[in-house]
């Protein structure tokens, strides 16, 4: 998110975390703006986006804006998970980017060391926010095998037009969407948050 406006929709609709971003990206927010989007949607998780951030300075913005989830991305290892738990207190769920249909060697450590893992698409140019979707169906039974206490949070071009298909193929426990749901990079646009929020969640109480 980059706009109260919309977290605070997103709060409306019934979203149970708002992210913002301070990794490399046409949502980059600062922690000023950050701050401004969390106080929007009260009772919201906040979510915190990084990159290839130095984790000195993860763990600052993380206590600057109160942060409950750090969401590493630039490809962690559950030796970075470790060494963020140093600075920070709260959870954390590391990327894992797939690419020919084929989960990363190090997804099982990842879900052991992490509080979560987020599936997204591979992209060499870009560490998220691609809106190119998954492979729903040839991941689903080795992330079944691996699938632990760990939550599973997918992401990858989701709209309301797939995001059901998703849900029944993998059984995720959180989704994530930004491009799916928007006008330009980080404008959302409220129809398209009010469809997604329907075919997710079944929430009609926004029009």
């Amino acid at each position: 998110m980059t706009r109260p406006a919309d977290a605070s929709l997103a709060a409306e609709l019934g979203a149970s975390y708002v992210g913002a971003i301070f990794a490399d990206s046409p949502r980059r927010v600062t922690p000023d703006e950050a701050r401004r989007v969390f106080e929007s949607a009260p009772g919201l998780a906040h979510v915190g986006v990084f990159g290839t951030n130095d984790l000195a300075e993860i763990a600052k913005v993380a206590e600057q804006v109160e942060l409950d989830v750090v969401q590493l991305h630039a490809d962690p290892m559950a030796d970075d998970v470790h060494a963020l738990r140093s600075g920070f207190g709260g959870d954390i769920w590391a990327a894992v980017r797939i690419e020919n249909g084929i989960l990363p060697a190090q997804t099982a450590e990842l879900i052991d060391a992490a509080e979560g893992i987020l599936l997204d698409a591979r992209n060499p140019a870009r560490l998220g926010g691609t809106g190119t979707q998954l492979p729903w169906n040839d991941i689903a039974a080795e992330l079944a095998r691996l699938r632990t206490g760990s939550l599973v949070i997918i992401a990858g071009g989701l709209r309301a037009e797939n995001v059901g298909e998703a849900i029944r193929v993998l059984a995720p426990d959180v989704v994530d969407v930004a491009s799916g749901v928007e006008e330009s990079p980080g404008v959302k646009n409220r129809q398209l948050m009010c469809d997604f929020a329907h075919a997710a969640g079944g929430w009609e109480n926004v029009a």
